[in-house]
């Protein structure tokens, strides 16, 4: 999927939906591997709901408390226990 990367921040902030990051293990590194990046995880309308420079690290612990919030607000969008061996979904349309 495609991430809005906000290069403004003293750490550039790749923002979009959840659903886009899934399958992803660990945060990308700009540059060549030199400069580091945070993740910007928004729920289905488009609000953050969590910022991370550790994805893999977020997947194993916030991600619980996150996915039961997006979940009872969101009970048509895909949830997985473990995103981060889910596939990446650049759509995020319920079915």
């Amino acid at each position: 999927g495609r991430a809005e990367v906000d290069y403004t921040q003293p750490v550039p902030v790749a923002s979009a939906r959840a659903q886009v990051f899934y399958g992803t293990e660990q945060t990308p590194l700009l540059a060549g591997g030199r400069a580091p990046l945070r993740l910007a995880l928004l729920s289905p309308a488009g609000r953050p709901q969590a910022i991370t420079a550790d994805i893999g690290g977020f997947w194993q612990g916030g991600w619980a408390d996150m996915r039961r919030d997006m979940r009872g607000r969101y009970p048509r969008h895909d949830w997985p226990e473990n995103p981060a061996l889910a596939p990446a979904k650049p759509r995020t349309r319920p079915s």
